[in-house]
Order: structure tokens, then sequence, then C-alpha cells
């Protein structure tokens, strides 16, 4: 019993992202944010999804597909869509191979041949993601996790993907709705349906997790994968377990239209902002301009210049003065 309560108290793994047009600092500020927790003493897992190669230069590691040690409590992986598409595919196969329900169709299907279509790169980063961070809780169990995490930062592979996939849980309750209701009313559906979820549970019992679907009525398994995305979509409003700064260079007019932009878009997703964040300009005494006025009342701050060309020393870097008002943000 003592075991669960402690579970139940455990602190939640924060995920954390930032918005901006690119050239804006996006990346810079998300390895920036990563090295601030990192140094703080919090478990941190920087997440990568796109091919972009600052990130191995600034935190001097080769960034794989499998997270990587950088530093001390630093951590880094790259999602890669063309193979994290592999796994459900092979999980599938294995799955019918034990119940035999398509006669060995699915056997017949090359992972590797088929391309990554739009929209797949948001739907594997949410996968990926809720395996770090767990938006669903205990609906759906994971065995065997390998490390926990305090502070996962997500750089996407663009912002407008970043805040579909952040809309993605409260969006898709809608599309359940019309899929149960496919089920339950009509022929087809009250046909295929018990097959089709006894398939995914095998499946995602072999990938580690598990639904617990057994002995469910299947309104009953409906009722919970409703909860299962009400709960996930409820996690980016909660500001201890997301975080979302915006990021604007003050001197294009571009950036702070599309950061002001992002900033609407973000709150109909259903999340909140938590501060904005800008690159000094290369003459400014180090002081907000007028254009951070914009965004009032989110707090704000600079982010250091950091040169890709140079070998950093991030305790020099945390230590400048330029630092302090972004990683006091960053702290909030």
């Amino acid at each position: 019993m003592a075991s669960v309560d402690s579970a139940n108290n455990e602190k939640p793994t924060k995920l954390i992202t930032f918005l901006g047009k690119g050239g804006s600092g996006k990346t810079t500020s998300a390895i920036f944010a990563a090295q601030h927790y990192a140094m703080t003493g919090l478990k941190t897992c920087l997440v990568i999804h796109s091919q972009d190669p600052t990130a191995e230069y600034l935190l001097n590691c080769k960034i794989g597909t499998s997270p990587i040690t950088c530093s001390d409590n630093l951590s880094a992986v790259r999602l890669e869509t063309t193979k994290m598409l592999l796994e459900p595919i092979n999980k599938l196969k294995q799955a019918d191979a034990r119940l035999n329900m398509t006669q060995g169709v699915l056997e017949g299907v090359v992972g590797e041949e088929l391309g990554v279509l739009p929209g797949m790169d948001s739907i594997f980063s949410s996968l990926a993601l809720e395996q770090l961070v767990g938006f669903f809780g205990n609906a759906v169990q994971q065995k065997n996790k390998k490390e926990k995490f305090d502070i996962i930062l997500y750089d996407g592979m663009s912002t407008e993907e970043t805040i579909r996939m952040i809309g993605a849980t409260s969006k898709a309750r809608l599309y359940l709705k019309y899929l149960r209701n496919i089920a339950e009313k009509t022929d087809l559906g009250r046909l295929a349906s018990p097959s089709l979820l006894r398939l995914a549970e095998e499946a995602m019992t072999l990938s580690g997790r598990k639904l617990n679907l057994n002995g469910k009525m299947s309104s009953e398994i409906w009722d919970l994968l409703e909860q299962v995305l009400e709960r996930g979509s409820t996690i980016f409003a909660e500001p201890k377990k997301f975080g979302c700064y915006i990021l604007v260079d003050r001197n294009s007019p571009v950036s702070l239209a599309s950061a002001l932009r992002y900033w609407g878009c973000i709150i109909q997703a259903g999340a909140q902002v938590s501060g904005a964040l800008a690159l000094p300009s290369p003459n400014s005494g180090g002081e907000l301009g007028a254009k951070f006025d914009d965004f009032s009342p989110l707090p704000s701050a600079f982010v250091p210049r950091i040169s890709v060309g140079t070998h950093l020393d991030w305790n020099k870097v945390m230590q400048d003065s330029h630092s302090k008002s972004a990683r006091n943000l960053l702290t909030v």
C-alpha cells in the first residue's frame, strides 16, 4: 500500500517546448534550458525531432535514436519517424502471428518500404513523448521503464507541428465519438471492432504496455479510451506538467507577428504560454526592448547568444550575468 501511495505522490515529469519562427532561437533556447535544468540537479532529456545538427555542436556529443548521456543529468535523443514507424508495424505482426486474424496478410507488409505520410511526424512524436512523460497516467501501464526524467524538453520539426500535437488529444475525442457511433451502431462496426481491439491490446502488451481490457464490455472500453484522452488533454493546461515559451527575434517584424500568432494558437490548442524569450541584439545593452510590451502580461527574458562554431564552457555561460533573467524565468 505504501508503494502505491509513493507512486501516486511521485513528482510528475514536466514537458517543456519552445515555439517560434525559424531563426528566432528556438533550438538554441531548448539547449540552453536543458543545460539549465541539468545543472540544477534535475534529470533532463532533450528530445529533437529534426536533422538539425545544432544540438550536437552545442552539446559536443553525437545524438542518436536512443537516449545518450551528454553530461551530468543531461541526456539527448533524436526522433526519426521512418524508424519509429517500424516498431508498431512489427508489434502488430507479432500480435497477428499469435492471434492469426489476418491469415498472414500483415506478415507480407514490408515496413521499410513504407514512406512517411503528412501528419505522421506529429503522431509519432506524441507516441514517443508519451513513453517519456506518461501523458495518460496509469491507463497505459509501462513495464521495465528504464529511466525517469524530471524534465523533457521537446524541440519539434516546426512550431505548427508542435501546436497540432498539443491540440491532438482534445481533437481526437471528437473523432473517438464518431468512431464509437460506427462501432456500436453499424453491422460492420459490431463485427470488426472486437477483433481490432483484441489485436491492438495484444500489440500493446508485446510492446511492454497493457490496456487491461480483459473482461470489459465494449461500452466500458470506449469509456476508458475517452478517459485516457481526457487525461492527456488536461496535462497541457497544468503548469506543473507542461511549459511553453514563445521565441521572438526583436529585429524582425515577421518574427514578432509570428510569435503573437503562435501565442493565440497555443491557447486555442488548450495550453498556456509560460513566457517570452528573445536573443539580444548584437549592440544591445541587455535591456528588454519596447517590442516585448506586445507580450504583456507574459514574463520575458533574454537568452544569451551562443556561437555554434566554438567549444562552449556551459558553466561559464550559465554564470554569465546575461543568463540570469532567462534562468529565473525558466525556474518559475
